[in-house]
């Protein structure tokens, strides 16, 4: 309960200061429709209509909740759940781009910081083209990967995938070379008058002691690959994802749907960002490094 209290208090700020800002920036259109209509608002009244428009500037919580459970719970059950308008196959279109992504941005990064600490050339050429890759924002590459992608007849989940690995590589390949570095000297002169090989020493040592900075690592590239997922569903035309849900509703001025679809991607990276880390908690214990 102690640890929980403190995260309460800042879900109900959040949520008041939430409602706060819909009050605010609704109200502008309640006072326009009440001068229109030559009525005065009450503050009640005005809080009302705040909290009930059909398309506010920032719509309160409970209308973002109620559009969530339209969309995914009232799918489910009619029997409905993957049709075209329920979130949950949205979440399943995006879900299945970003673990594609992070698992091809995950073995990617591995094998790169391997060739980074045990090249010397790599280290000195490829790390820097690792950090300046980094320095291009997504939304310019996005729309040349899949035009270039469906130039050679590829289209559908690989493109959005590969949006998606070019964003989680890096935190890995920074957090794997960190790791596989970080046995002191001590450690690795141990391992040579064992007359330990070089695949010895990496198995034995370099890669155990790199697990504790491979998980952090990891959460970041999930939340990075999801966000990349995202992004990459904005320039096929917006055909099924989370990324058209928003890019749907900012076209029609829904920002309801914009908001449900925000707040559901937020849940789905917070989901498969704490299963990184109970599957951390049990591999660490298990190495007894917990």
């Amino acid at each position: 309960m102690r640890n929980l209290f403190p995260i309460l208090t800042v879900v109900a700020a959040i949520f008041a200061l939430w409602y706060a800002g819909s009050v605010v920036l609704n109200a502008p259109w309640a006072y326009d429709k009440a001068e229109r209509a030559g009525v005065e608002l009450t503050t009640k009244e005005l809080i009302a209509d705040t909290m009930s428009q059909k398309k506010p500037k920032l719509p309160p919580p409970h209308q973002v909740g109620a559009e969530i459970w339209k969309t995914t719970g009232a799918m489910v059950a009619k029997g409905r759940a993957f049709s075209k308008r329920s979130l949950i196959y949205h979440s399943w279109i995006t879900l299945s781009a970003t673990l594609l992504g992070f698992a091809l941005g995950t073995g990617f990064g591995i094998i790169l910081s391997v060739g980074i600490v045990y090249n010397r050339s790599m280290d000195m050429s490829v790390m820097p083209w690792v950090i300046a890759s980094q320095t291009i924002p997504i939304l310019a590459i996005a729309p040349m990967i899949i035009v270039v992608l469906n130039a050679v007849g590829i289209s559908g989940l690989l493109p959005k995938a590969v949006i998606s690995m070019y964003l989680s590589f890096f935190p890995v390949v920074v957090g794997m070379v960190k790791g596989l570095r970080s046995p002191d000297h001590m450690q690795v002169d141990q391992m040579k008058t064992w007359n330990a090989s070089r695949a010895q020493e990496f198995w034995k040592l370099r890669l155990p002691s790199s697990m504790p900075f491979l998980f952090p690592s990891l959460k970041v590239a999930m939340a990075a690959s999801l966000v990349g997922a995202i992004v990459g569903e904005l320039p096929t035309g917006a055909v099924a994802g989370l990324g058209a849900r928003l890019l749907g509703g900012s076209y029609y001025g829904q920002t309801i749907q914009i908001w449900s679809a925000l707040i559901t991607a937020a849940v789905l990276a917070a989901a498969l960002v704490g299963i990184i880390g109970m599957i951390q908690k049990v591999v660490l214990k298990r190495m007894g490094m917990a």
